[in-house]
């Protein structure tokens, strides 16, 4: 039965994906269909949070769009993800930085470590 769970998640696990964690800043190439078209619209910003494993593993960027914060719950294997760039690393001691919906201005960047 294990065997067989293995042989489903290896066909939906999407190769090529860069390592990132917590902290770093992000740029995800989103593919959007609106009518019979579809387009790639980019959403930048720091991830927040990462849950799950495998097939089902999971990450949250957060980023801010003319004032106001935007969340977005991204699955790590979907294939409406175009590419995945890291554009920073961040420095963090946390797993989650839920922290950050408090904080406004200068008072909400990740320092970037060297």
């Amino acid at each position: 039965m294990n065997s067989l769970m293995d042989i489903v998640e290896k066909d939906s696990i999407v190769e090529g994906r860069p390592e990132f964690n917590v902290g770093d800043t992000v740029s995800i190439k989103v593919r959007i269909k609106e009518g019979g078209k579809t387009r790639i619209q980019l959403f930048k910003g720091v991830v927040i949070a990462m849950k799950g494993s495998g097939v089902s593993k999971t990450f949250t960027v957060r980023k801010i769009s003319s004032g106001v914060a935007v969340e977005r719950v991204f699955p790590i294997n979907c294939p409406n993800i175009e590419g995945i760039e890291v554009d920073t690393k961040g420095k963090v001691r946390r797993a989650k930085l839920y922290y950050l919906r408090d904080r406004v201005g200068k008072a909400s960047k990740v320092k970037i470590r060297n």
